[in-house]
């Protein structure tokens, strides 16, 4: 049973690979989190044989894990860099907020005045308007 599932997941990895090196590609060429190190490389698999499919197992194996840890640091990593910068970007949109809203409050202060000055000359003038 497990050779027969292995061999399964070996086939999979195989047909997988050029995807699997597009993604990298493409991580390779823009963001990157120093801090993990470098990404683990998927390694060469031969099948064939019982013994070289086995070893190919085992190096399947270790890459798992070895790309999983990267991974799962590569995730901490961004999610850590993407909160800082939305946290940044808060802080200026607060800063753009409030100089908006204290000119709306101005300007709406303004046309409060400006309606009560106009409703008291109409009143003095016998509510005659233009």
């Amino acid at each position: 049973m497990r050779k027969g599932f292995l061999l399964v997941c070996g086939v999979a990895v195989l047909v997988a690979q050029p995807l699997v090196q597009n993604v990298a590609h493409a991580a390779a060429t823009g963001w990157s989190a120093a801090a993990c190190g470098a990404e683990p490389t998927m390694p060469s698999l031969d099948v064939s044989s019982v013994e070289h499919y086995n070893a190919s197992v085992d190096k399947a194996t270790t890459y798992e894990k070895a790309a999983r840890a990267y991974n799962s640091c590569v995730a901490k990593t961004a999610n850590k860099e993407e909160t800082a910068i939305s946290n940044d970007a808060r802080e200026k949109i607060a800063h753009i907020h409030e100089g908006s809203a204290a000119v709306q409050k101005h300007i709406a202060a303004n046309f409060t005045r400006m309606t009560a000055a106009l409703k008291a000359g109409s009143a003095k003038f016998g509510g005659a308007s233009h």
